[in-house]
């Protein structure tokens, strides 16, 4: 089975410029709220400049992912294992946590406010 047929590295692409995409702003709050401090949270701030890029870099991922994950399952070869209708399920299930994390990374900044 090759990994452009499943979706799944779209789908950890998209997961990992997520998490990079909030890792300036979100990052620190969720550091201090676990009770783990240091000045060196401060250096999380100069992700901040690449925030764009990163959520870019994760839409654009999302979107791969997503033509992947949502295709008809008659697509698929009978002995990939983008056939299984588990593995299919569990691909939909990743996607949108993902999708989720994105969001986030997109709102956080103007929700951030609210918190202070």
């Amino acid at each position: 089975m090759s990994e452009s047929k499943s979706g799944r590295g779209s789908l950890i692409a998209g997961g990992v410029a997520a998490v990079l995409a909030s890792a300036c702003c979100l990052g620190p709050l969720v550091l201090i709220t676990l009770g783990i401090s240091g000045a060196w949270i401060g250096n999380l701030a100069a992700l901040e400049p690449y925030r764009p890029w990163f959520i870019g870099a994760a839409l654009v991922a999302m979107v791969f992912a997503w033509r992947q994950i949502y295709r008809p399952a008659g697509a698929c070869q009978p002995g990939d294992v983008c056939a299984v209708p588990q593995v299919r399920t569990a691909y939909k299930v990743v996607f949108w946590i993902v999708a989720l994390l994105i969001l986030v990374a997109l709102a956080f900044p103007y929700v951030l406010p609210l918190f202070y």
